[in-house]
């Protein structure tokens, strides 16, 4: 039988909902720079959007496939945000030195620090860093925060999303089971997780994109948006590991109950 979460554990699922609810990136970005992410969007070139769609994609590939999970797999331990923040900060500014041409090199580093980042938060959360569901948790972080060209608004919260992904999950959660590395080849349940995921991510990368194209940001800019940009994740993580957590402890029903019923308050 489901128990209700005490007080303090209902604090932090509502500090989790709160992180995993507001705002998007996109606002976020509009907020930091004064000027709205719409701008940057009409500065895109033609083609781009779906250009970026494929960057994302082969940046989300090359994080799963890189040493991430190196990190000490040592439950409960630190997530070193700042760390990981300043190295996409160093990134985001040798991308932004070269405008939109340096995001092909520049994102699959950032995602990669982004993806320690979020494995770190994992961790830090009671996750053990060999557990194949973990790791697809970790994946499953590019997905948040933002909409899929297909969601309205009852389809883009947390929820949803992890319904959305669940079924792509749980198969590259059973490759990942047996396998340390990913073989696009032999891994199909692996690629179609990231093509799930790369829909979402990649419209977040494209309002990461549309910032960078905005005049004279240049590489301090970059950085900028940059930190913006894996904080925003990082949020993410905490979140949805806060959540996972918690569902440990109570089940997976009377968090989500209790999740949902913060929403009507």
């Amino acid at each position: 039988m489901d128990t209700p979460l005490n007080a303090a554990d209902l604090a932090e699922l509502r500090m989790a909902r709160q992180l995993l609810e507001n705002p998007g990136l996109a606002a976020r970005m509009t907020n930091l720079l004064g000027t709205p992410i719409e701008k940057g969007l009409g500065m895109l070139p033609e083609g781009w959007h779906g250009r970026i769609a494929g960057i994302a994609r082969a940046a989300l590939s090359k994080a799963a496939d890189a040493a991430i999970f190196t990190l000490d797999d040592t439950p409960g331990g630190k997530s070193a945000d700042r760390w990981h923040k300043w190295g996409a900060a160093l990134s985001g500014g040798v991308g932004g030195f070269f405008g939109l041409a340096g995001l092909t090199a520049e994102l699959p580093i950032s995602t990669t620090l982004m993806m320690r980042s979020i494995a770190a938060i994992a961790r830090s959360e009671g996750e053990s860093l060999r557990d194949a569901d973990t790791r697809s948790a970790c994946l499953m972080v590019f997905a948040m925060g933002g909409k899929a060209a297909a969601d309205d608004a009852v389809d883009s919260g947390y929820y949803a999303v992890r319904m959305a992904l669940a079924q792509a999950v749980g198969h590259a959660a059973d490759y990942l089971g047996t396998k340390v590395t990913v073989d696009k080849a032999a891994a199909p349940a692996m690629v179609r997780l990231i093509a799930a995921i790369a829909d979402r991510f990649g419209i977040q990368v494209t309002e990461k994109a549309a910032a960078q194209a905005i005049p004279a940001l240049g590489a301090a800019g970059g950085a900028l948006v940059n930190t913006l940009f894996i904080g925003h994740f990082q949020d993410m993580a905490r979140g949805h590991f806060v959540v996972r957590r918690l569902e440990r402890k109570y089940g997976e029903e009377a968090v989500r109950a209790a999740y949902l019923a913060l929403g009507d308050r």
